[in-house]
């Protein structure tokens, strides 16, 4: 069984399987990522009690972040990760590191929608990359992996559908995929909007990123959902090269 926070929550997730391919762990033994899903959620309040913590962060990344971003070892973690499977980093920036540049350079996040804006809140705290996924009440079988020839991608701006090179690393529902290259871009269809009542989040801890660093970060978005959009917790899980399935 996968780690927990060892927060209260209402068990089972039923419908969903969520797992993390080996090949994923044998080209990166450290890597570790936190799940962490709710239901019952209000995501149409007011977002404007956040946007002081989304500054908040932002000033703090700008305090910390100094010098080349692509050198900080949390962001070349992941540069490295995505030359290893053939991307090319500077092309195809990590969340990461697309967030932080953005701020670094004094631009200033949008407001979105709560859970959006918890996302970004908790991924420039804690320089990891953080997701947030609706999560509909159909059965999904959820998993981080390789490509394969059957897969397709959505782009968000409408253009045509996209195939993978073999070996990139996919979030994926069955051969939909939800998320190109590991922590890239989202396809379409998979943003969160104003009316998820019931979504997850994906934390990200590459080396030197550890374990400890993502429940942090897991416990952050816990706290903040639960005093921003209310709901239920009804998982949370760290997966990693000992427990790769929720």
């Amino acid at each position: 069984m996968a780690e927990s926070l060892g927060i209260a929550q209402s068990g089972r997730v039923e419908g969903l399987r969520y797992r993390i391919a080996p090949e994923v762990f044998a080209a990166h033994p450290g890597y570790c990522r936190g799940v962490v899903v709710f239901e019952q959620l209000d995501n149409r309040s007011d977002a404007a009690t956040l946007a002081p913590l989304l500054r908040d962060a932002e000033a703090q990344v700008r305090d910390t972040v100094k010098g080349n971003v692509a050198e900080h070892p949390r962001i070349a973690a992941w540069r490295d990760a995505y030359r290893r499977f053939g991307a090319k980093p500077s092309e195809h920036r990590s969340s990461i590191e697309a967030m932080v540049r953005r701020v670094v350079q004094a631009g200033v996040l949008p407001s979105i929608n709560p859970l959006v804006d918890i996302g970004n809140i908790v991924s420039l705290r804690h320089l990891l990359p953080a997701g947030v996924h609706p999560l509909g009440p159909t059965a999904v079988a959820l998993a981080l992996r390789p490509s394969q020839p059957s897969d397709r991608f959505q782009p968000p701006d409408d253009k045509p559908a996209e195939t993978m090179p073999n070996g990139e690393f996919v979030f994926a529902d069955g051969p939909t995929v939800l998320t190109r290259r590991w922590t890239w871009r989202q396809a379409r269809g998979t943003q969160t909007h104003g009316d998820a009542t019931r979504v997850f989040f994906n934390l990200d801890g590459l080396p030197p990123a550890s374990a400890h660093a993502v429940r942090a970060a897991m416990q952050d978005v816990v706290t903040l959902v639960q005093n921003h959009c209310g709901g239920v917790l009804l998982a949370s899980s760290v997966l990693d090269a000992e427990a790769r399935e929720l």
